[in-house]
């Protein structure tokens, strides 16, 4: 029987998850933006809010879809998943309560402390502004300040970093958040593992670095992520791999206590001088952490979804043994002050060998507009970090004018810096 796959989304994840399904199924998509790149892969597309369940259920319906998987975060949170399953269509993705691991950072917290899950650093939690204040004023060392619930990548400050304790300070009492956490500022290299998890049981992809400031040299504000590595090995060249396997085993125990997760766990991690300490988890793929695993995962993806479904063992993946990096076009601006609404060109056959998933651009009749986020990125895909990179950037020329790129992401130097910085924290 040939599979009908609903795919919940229209970022560049989704492009991602999109080439991965198209070949071996009858694809069907929605989002709110119409992503030229899945629109060209799907048997249909229809245009719809990614947290309207019901009229994503009822899409679903109409086009007969047997599985789905929901792209973003925002559809886990208001209950897609829980709309989808309860309509009779399969899920890759969890219900919205088991979704607070990622979409309420203080139950996450509190979740790992309650469970004994390892890597979780000191915290606390605030609901009032002028208390986490206080603590912040008396904590003696630096601090990550984060509100509780979802902002996209680009709502942490730390201390000693991008902020002092007078900044940090003014931030909360400009944001006004509900909830806040405060943790222990992590010094150290980050570091994703993903995981398929399905029927108490997980697999893990190769291990990839993302680049989440906005200018080369690791300046400017945090941003949804504007380019990502993979080395040829499960492992980053400033990992070991035991830290690898010790960061497996920080997402097992995480599955284990959730009991019943589904879909994609998705663990940042922080490699200190004493292992891996635990940054976050996120309750789907990252982005653009997708699209450098889900191009060399050889192990047909359809395959995860299927067994999940018919309640099997999950497949053992196959990986190609390749290095790839990732490199985000975004409009002018991004992510402060984004000239959205811009129509632009992409030129894909500029590419080259290189590939390009659009991102959140809309496609009108009359042309491709730039919205507020990232607009399309390029992977290469080589035998060396350093051929993935030069791929990469060859393929910048499809950016035409109005983009703004980190160009230095994947180079030698940069790549040496991360090494050089670990082995000096592990004297």
């Amino acid at each position: 029987m040939t599979e009908t796959v609903l795919l919940v989304g229209g970022g560049g994840r989704e492009h991602a998850i999109a080439r991965a399904l198209a070949d071996d199924c009858d694809l069907y998509a929605c989002a709110s933006n119409r992503n030229p790149g899945i629109d060209a892969l799907a048997d249909g597309f229809e245009t719809v809010d990614e947290t309207a369940s019901d009229e994503i259920v009822a899409y679903a319906e109409d086009v007969g879809a047997t599985l789905a998987i929901v792209g973003p975060e925002s559809g886990l949170a208001a209950g897609v998943a829980d709309a989808l399953d309860e309509a009779g269509v399969y899920t890759f993705g969890p219900h919205a309560e088991e979704a607070r691991i990622e979409t309420d950072k203080a139950f996450q917290r509190r979740f790992m402390d309650e469970h004994d899950v390892p890597g979780n650093p000191d915290f606390a939690t605030f609901d009032d502004t002028e208390a986490a204040c206080d603590y912040i004023d008396a904590y003696d060392g630096d601090l990550a300040v984060k509100p509780a619930g979802l902002t996209g990548g680009k709502g942490v400050k730390v201390i000693g970093d991008q902020v002092d304790k007078e900044g940090a300070k003014a931030y909360l009492r400009e944001e006004e958040y509900d909830r806040i956490v405060l943790e222990e500022r992590l010094v150290g290299e980050e570091f994703t593992v993903q995981a398929f998890v399905a029927n108490g049981e997980l697999v893990t992809t190769p291990a990839v670095q993302d680049h989440k400031r906005a200018y080369e040299g690791d300046e400017g504000p945090n941003t949804g992520g504007m380019g990502s590595y993979t080395d040829t090995t499960f492992e980053l060249p400033f990992m070991s791999e035991g830290d690898y396997d010790d960061a497996v085993e920080v997402i097992e125990s995480v599955v284990e206590a959730l009991d019943g997760y589904k879909g994609i766990l998705y663990g940042q991690f922080m490699l200190t001088s004493e292992g891996p300490k635990v940054i976050e988890f996120n309750a789907r793929f990252g982005d653009p952490e997708a699209m450098n695993t889900l191009p060399v995962l050889e192990t047909p993806f359809l395959d995860v979804l299927v067994a999940a479904r018919e309640g099997e063992s999950l497949p053992e993946l196959e990986f190609a043994g390749k290095a790839t990096v990732c490199k985000y076009a975004v409009p002018e601006g991004y992510p402060t002050d984004p000239k959205a609404g811009a129509e632009i060109e992409v030129d894909e056959d500029a590419a080259g060998d290189a590939l390009l998933f659009y991102a959140s651009v809309d496609a009108r009749e009359d042309g491709l507009y730039t919205t507020t986020s990232r607009s399309f990125a390029v992977v290469g895909v080589a035998d060396s970090i350093s051929a993935a990179e030069e791929q990469a950037e060859s393929a910048l020329a499809a950016a035409g004018e109005g983009f703004h790129i980190r160009h230095d992401i994947g180079k030698a130097d940069l790549v040496q810096q991360r090494v050089d910085h670990m082995n000096e924290l592990r004297k």
